[in-house]
């Protein structure tokens, strides 16, 4: 590829717009240009670099067994409708009407079109297992873009869906993706944590994310460096305090004025937050089991005073469609006062308890009342609760709940995650085959996805300096960055340009009339792992420079050795990358 034909010019100046390094180097650098919110055009640079992701995913899920296939963007709303998620997914989910008003889905993701094939070609447990893939673009209507590629509305993902017949078939192939998301993580040079997570919207019985660590990323994760554990903090369990055992103490109102917070409450009795309980409001979408339609629901999350509630937990407990902070008139509506509430005497309400205040004697809880709290209230004596679970949040600090090691809380981007589907899908849609016994059994399906253009900004976002971005070898748009400089030397690197290619070395060759200062820059922000100068001054020198974007130091390179040096640094570079793909341990 010749620098003069690129279709875009590069820029010197950071985009006002721009958040992250990553999205500011894929806008100078020429690899992307924002259509709108969420919304990016890949460049002939990222497009490359896309492709070459791809193929790695390709060649990993291959490895195990994956056959590609194409499924449609767009989806008829009755698939959607069978599984419910078309009622239960927000206004992420892309609906419209097409021309005979016919309801249509745009996909965000499609295990229903999987289902839908499974429920015509699956007849028999011999055709299992099974691995499907393709790589589909995506339609999230996100309410808050940000972060360049890192957070889109429209994408690129790899969806690999396994069929089993039983569970220990799905237990490999989820392993054989859980191992596989490793390889192709160390193939981009991105590291990566695999977290357990919430299966939300997907549904199913274990997930995992894999996460790359950086203080951009929207998720907090909990890990601990002593064992090992770790989890996303949304469902992030953890070793909670042993409680006192006291005997329990008569209920008693007291006076508190001007103490509607748990902080101001602790310090008017003078008495830890650890002694108090702790009230959140909200209101739950939850399925009414007689008429089967989601009705609004005030939630009463109950936690103790120096703990906060998380919400994800109270949503997977009760299985909400959608959770919100509950409005002023709501809680009122039940006889509860903001900022003195309990549950004691409340009906019309479904109260959540956490497991830790069940246990805990003597807490300090609103009165319903208008600067009153209750002395030594006591769960099951003074009130009762429709579920007792851990609904907590996991802190920096608190001990993890397989050894007791120090929880530490880092920021993550989600780029990939797997699930354990089980028959979600398969029982809502029919999808049966015959087992050995000649008797119908529901599918077992694993669901597995990885974010194309998420992974080449996390790349961007992991490799990169003052001056530009460094691309791993394998992912980078080009090999070599060829540079031409002065007569004699342009008229050297032209045939090094058609031997380097004929040699199987991609090039991207700068042939341009610009001075070699705006070459090298534009060499550096672009960020191809090898650069190739020859000039006036390198030939003086004995030969060509040869430098890797990771490197400080040139080296002279004789002339008539230009392919086979470079073939030796590329080749040096792959098996580098090579020596880091190792079996993990699965966790």
């Amino acid at each position: 590829m010749l620098m003069s034909q690129n279709f875009v010019k590069t820029q010197r100046d950071d985009p006002k717009d721009a958040e992250v390094i990553s999205h500011k180097l894929l806008l100078r650098a020429g690899f992307v240009r924002q259509l709108g919110a969420g919304i990016f055009i890949s460049l002939p640079f990222a497009y490359r670099t896309a492709k070459k992701i791809e193929q790695i995913i390709r060649e990993e899920i291959n490895k195990i067994g994956g056959q590609e296939l194409t499924m449609p963007v767009v989806h008829p709303s009755e698939i959607w409708k069978e599984t419910k998620r078309f009622y239960q997914i927000g206004p992420e989910l892309g609906k419209f009407l097409d021309r005979n008003d016919h309801e249509m889905v745009l996909a965000m993701t499609h295990e229903e079109v999987v289902a839908y094939l499974v429920r015509k070609e699956i007849r028999s447990y011999k055709q299992m297992p099974a691995l499907i893939y393709h790589f589909q673009t995506k339609w999230r209507d996100d309410a808050r873009p940000r972060a360049g590629l890192i957070r889109v509305r429209e994408f690129v993902m790899k969806d690999s869906y396994s069929l089993d017949a039983t569970e220990e078939g799905l237990d490999i192939q989820y392993r054989n993706h859980y191992q596989a998301y490793f390889n192709i993580a160390n193939r981009c040079q991105l590291p990566v944590v695999a977290v357990k997570s919430d299966s939300g919207m997907m549904g199913g019985s274990i997930a995992h994310e894999f996460m790359y660590l950086t203080p951009i990323g929207e998720d907090t994760l909990m890990i601990c460096k002593k064992c090992g554990f770790s989890a996303n903090r949304q469902i992030s369990k953890f070793t909670k305090p042993e409680p006192l055992k006291e005997e329990m103490l008569p209920i008693e109102k007291k006076a508190t004025p001007n103490a509607s917070t748990i902080e101001d409450l602790a310090k008017f009795l003078d008495i830890p937050e650890s002694k108090t309980a702790k009230v959140v409001f909200r209101t739950a979408s939850i399925k009414n089991v007689e008429t089967d339609e989601y009705e609004d629901k005030l939630v009463i999350a109950i936690v103790r005073g120096d703990m906060e509630a998380n919400e994800t937990k109270i949503s997977n407990i009760l299985k909400a469609k959608a959770l919100r902070p509950a409005h002023d008139e709501e809680i009122r509506a039940v006889h509860c006062v903001p900022g003195y509430a309990s549950a004691i005497g409340i009906e019309g309400a479904v109260v959540v308890v956490d497991d830790l205040v069940a246990e805990s004697s003597n807490l300090a809880a609103g009165a319903n009342e208008e600067g009153f709290h209750f002395l030594n209230v006591n769960y099951g004596r003074d009130y009762k609760a429709d579920v007792v679970a851990d609904i907590a949040t996991a802190r920096e600090g608190d001990p993890c709940i397989n050894c007791g090691g120090p929880l530490e809380s880092s920021r993550g981007v989600e780029i990939g995650n797997i699930f354990k589907l089980g028959t979600r899908y398969s029982d809502s849609m029919g999808c049966n085959f015959l087992n050995q016994d000649g008797k119908l059994e529901p599918v077992i399906m694993g669901s597995y996805g990885i974010g194309v253009g998420r992974l080449l900004a996390s790349i961007a976002e992991e490799h990169n300096d003052e001056n530009g971005l460094i691309w791993p070898i394998t992912v980078a748009p080009y090999h070599v960055y060829l540079v031409a400089i002065g007569d004699e030397g342009k008229r050297i690197a032209d045939k090094a340009y058609k031997n380097l290619e004929a040699a199987g070395v991609e090039v991207l060759y700068d042939e341009r009339d610009e001075s070699p200062g705006t070459k090298f820059k534009d060499a550096d922000l672009i960020g191809l792992p090898i650069r190739v100068t020859v000039s006036e001054r390198s030939l003086k020198n004995g030969g060509a420079e040869l430098k890797l974007r990771t490197g400080k130091e040139n080296e002279i390179i004789p002339v008539e050795e230009i392919v086979t040096r470079t073939l030796a640094a590329k080749e040096k570079l792959e098996a580098g990358i090579e020596a880091s793909i190792i079996d993990v341990e699965y966790r």
